[in-house]
């Protein structure tokens, strides 16, 4: 197949998936058309099936805000036209579903039929989405979209009690690549970081209000004053200087340090003994996945799609939003040395369930029902 993937090229979650998607397609023999504003995080070696295609912006004094939205439509009919695709995938509903509405409408004009498959990933529905200035966008264009699919079944849930969908929502969960996630040997790398033996835990994230990153630090200035513990925050974004100047208060600054954002962030996850997950919300967990895959037991709360994920119990363990004290015992409890290892094993064995080979036929499988519905012009 010819596959057009239209995502954000950031190290976000839906970015992730989509570039990892792409790259996993093209492996197996697939042409794949990479169509955004910039080459993605993770599209960084030469593939004969992988293909760029950056969308121009017009700079121009009469818009305060360049319209992306019309440039990447236009990019799509290119791209469709010219690199004769079968079908295009979407990931992230806005602006990229409403973009390939258009796009497809042009294209009918010219005679030219091409299927839309949405991926909807988290925000676009449970946030932004919801916006009273895009919500009737976003409803009319995943309507539109001849397949959807979402990530967790949490997230199926909540587009269907918030947006008046008319169509069938697929579930297909994100994945994890166990050849590039998996546990390294960096005796050394944890020698440094922790010389005394220290337990070493570990959060990325984007920063965000809704990771509650604050709660990360509770946890562990509550865990330090029974066990000696380091901390490793990795990633960037709003909440970064007000965490730093949280840490600067608590006087921690020595046992936390802030690796801003990491592309190989394996070799970090490799060296940790604990993931914590504090999110108000997680559609999926994609971060929670990439720990587990390295053996690293995870604390989240019970939000989303992390108890999709997550085993309680099991990989790790679960608590309500806000609960520093549940969590904190929680952590104990995995860190204890007759406990940690059996915690480990289980979430690699967790994360085995997910394995890209696993879910890549999903997707391809979802294709081609797409496309023989469309040839028949039927609306799954």
């Amino acid at each position: 197949m010819k596959i057009g993937i239209v995502c954000y090229p950031t190290f976000g979650g839906s970015g992730v998936v989509a570039t990892e998607l792409g790259i996993a397609l093209a492996k197996e023999g697939h042409q794949v058309h990479f169509i955004t504003y910039s080459q993605p995080t993770r599209l960084d070696f030469f593939n004969e099936n992988l293909f760029y295609h950056e969308v121009d912006m017009l700079a121009y004094p009469l818009f305060q805000f360049p319209p992306y939205e019309t440039a990447l439509a236009s990019k799509m009919v290119d791209v469709v036209k010219y690199e004769k695709l079968d079908i295009l995938h979407v990931h992230y509903a806005i602006p990229h579903a409403s973009a390939a509405f258009i796009a497809k409408q042009i294209l009918k004009k010219q005679n030219i039929e091409i299927p839309v498959i949405t991926t909807l990933h988290g925000t676009d529905i449970t946030l932004v989405g919801r916006d009273p200035s895009f919500e009737p966008v976003v409803t009319f264009s995943i309507n539109q979209s001849d397949g959807i699919t979402a990530v967790s079944e949490n997230l199926k849930e909540d587009t269907l009690n918030h947006f008046s969908i008319d169509k069938d929502i697929r579930v297909i969960p994100n994945f994890i690549d166990l050849e590039r996630f998996r546990r390294l040997k960096k005796d050394h790398f944890k020698k440094a970081i922790c010389p005394n033996g220290e337990k070493l835990i570990v959060h990325t994230s984007n920063f965000r209000k809704v990771k509650r990153i604050e709660d990360v630090v509770a946890i562990f200035q509550n865990m330090r004053k029974v066990i000696p513990v380091k901390l490793l925050l990795v990633g960037d974004g709003p909440e970064r200087t007000k965490i730093e100047s949280l840490c600067r208060e608590c006087g921690d600054c020595e046992d936390i340090r802030f690796l801003g954002k990491l592309e190989a962030v394996e070799e970090v996850l490799s060296v940790a003994d604990l993931f914590i997950m504090p999110s108000e919300k997680e559609s999926f967990g994609l971060a929670a996945l990439e720990a587990m895959a390295c053996e690293v037991p995870v604390i989240s709360t019970n939000v989303g799609g992390l108890p999709e994920l997550n085993v309680h119990g099991y990989s790790g363990y679960l608590s309500d939003v806000g609960d520093v004290a549940s969590m904190t015992k929680y952590a104990l409890e995995i860190l204890d040395e007759k406990n940690l290892q059996r915690f480990k094993s289980n979430a690699l064995a967790r994360a085995t369930e997910f394995e890209l080979s696993k879910i890549l036929p999903q997707y391809e499988t979802y294709y081609e029902e797409v496309l023989e519905k469309s040839r028949q012009g039927l609306v799954l």
